[in-house]
């Protein structure tokens, strides 16, 4: 039988003292989330009986987790990333914002700095044999149906290997390959001239699929594509888009799958006069119906730590 000491004084004044918390300097912030979170794991240790063994084996582990890069990987396998987006979507109904295209997850491979376009972004810097012509199009509007000029929209996704630009082990790729961003003009028009990608799965030896390993959980995602939408006057979008018949679709390790988010594939001819690398080429509508700030300011705009690079 375990012993309880977490109610002590003593474990008490410890989890007190560890964040200085009767301390009026520091982050009061800070200190109270982390006397909460540290607060929780004392009592987690108590009522699980968590052994000297296994608090070691998770320090270990995120030891491994940093070392390899993971840990924003890790908030998506383990449904983080997805909670935030829940009660993002929770503050919105209670305000009475509704109607708009549905957000998802970031995930952890956005590289800001990629070349911006007028209208039409042509992103397929690198040859790729296994993939083909994709032409991804829309509008961008806002919640009244009104086309937003001057919109952002960019785009980033992984090729026929399931490698971003970046943050590809091989080297494969250049700088921004699959990865672009198109300005709306006053139609509010966008169009990305890409290649079809494949879905991908956590580095086998890392640290995120040594977890998922445990939890007898794979790691992949189906195919998908990424986009920020920002304009001026509407608050940031942050979503992305599954590729139909991918039949990872409702087993994302990620859980970023929504059912507004699988647009359908239409193959047409003409690719050639687009510039595409071959006659016949798949077709994407996707259009984003933006949300109004919120007293003038984007009340839900994200803020961490993102990669960049200069075009």
């Amino acid at each position: 039988m375990n012993v309880k000491v977490f109610r002590t004084k003593e474990v008490q004044d410890l989890l007190k003292a560890a964040v200085n918390i009767d301390d009026l300097s520091g982050n009061p912030r800070l200190k109270e989330i982390l006397n909460r979170l540290l607060g929780d794991l004392f009592k987690a240790i108590d009522d699980l009986d968590i052994t000297p063994d296994e608090v070691w084996v998770g320090v270990n582990y995120l030891n491994k987790l940093g070392q390899d890069g993971e840990a924003a990987l890790l908030a998506a396998g383990l449904g983080l990333e997805k909670y935030l987006d829940i009660r993002m979507d929770a503050e919105d109904r209670e305000i009475g914002i509704d109607g708009c295209t549905p957000r998802t997850i970031e995930g952890p491979l956005y590289v800001a700095g990629a070349p911006l376009r007028d209208g039409v972004s042509k992103i397929d810097i690198n040859a790729d044999t296994d993939a083909g012509p994709l032409v991804i199009h829309g509008t961008v509007t806002g919640p009244s149906g009104e086309p937003v000029a001057g919109a952002v929209v960019e785009c980033w996704h992984a090729n026929s290997k399931g490698f971003y630009s970046h943050f590809d082990p091989t080297g494969a790729q250049s700088e921004f390959n699959l990865r672009g961003a198109a300005r709306t003009g006053a139609d509010g028009k966008y169009e990305f001239r890409t290649l079809m990608p494949v879905g991908y799965g956590c580095p086998p030896h890392g640290a995120t699929q040594q977890l998922l390993n445990e939890l007898a959980r794979h790691g992949n995602r189906p195919a998908h594509v990424h986009f920020f939408v920002t304009s001026a006057h509407h608050r940031k979008l942050t979503t992305q888009f599954n590729i139909e018949g991918d039949p990872l679709i409702w087993d994302d390790f990620a859980y970023a799958t929504r059912e507004e988010l699988i647009p359908q594939v239409v193959e047409k001819t003409g690719g050639a006069a687009l510039g595409l690398k071959a006659e016949t080429y798949k077709d994407i509508e996707f259009n984003f119906v933006l949300t109004p700030l919120v007293q003038g300011k984007d009340n839900q705009l994200v803020h961490r730590l993102r990669a960049s690079a200069a075009a």
